[in-house]
């Protein structure tokens, strides 16, 4: 157990940034899973749910929930993906 006033802080901040963490890549992934199956099936609405996939992994990235270039990549692979199924 912490000692410290400032570590006991850090445990309760680290605990809240886990929470929020853990929910927007539950998100990401979610959103990144409906895309590739409309993508697979060649759906329509596959344009749409990649712009959506895009906008959570862009800004996941910001947020520092996923590094920068790791939700580049990531978008990148999907942009190839639906040029595919196209």
């Amino acid at each position: 157990m912490a000692n410290h006033k400032s570590s006991k802080k850090r445990i309760k901040t680290a605990a809240k940034a886990r929470l929020r963490n853990r929910s927007h890549m539950s998100t990401v992934r979610k959103v990144v899973k409906n895309f590739k199956e409309a993508a697979e099936k060649g759906s329509d609405e596959a344009a749409k749910l990649f712009q959506l996939a895009q906008k959570t992994l862009a800004k996941a990235g910001r947020k520092g929930v996923l590094n920068r270039k790791t939700a580049s990549r990531k978008i990148s692979r999907l942009s190839k993906l639906i040029a595919k199924a196209k």
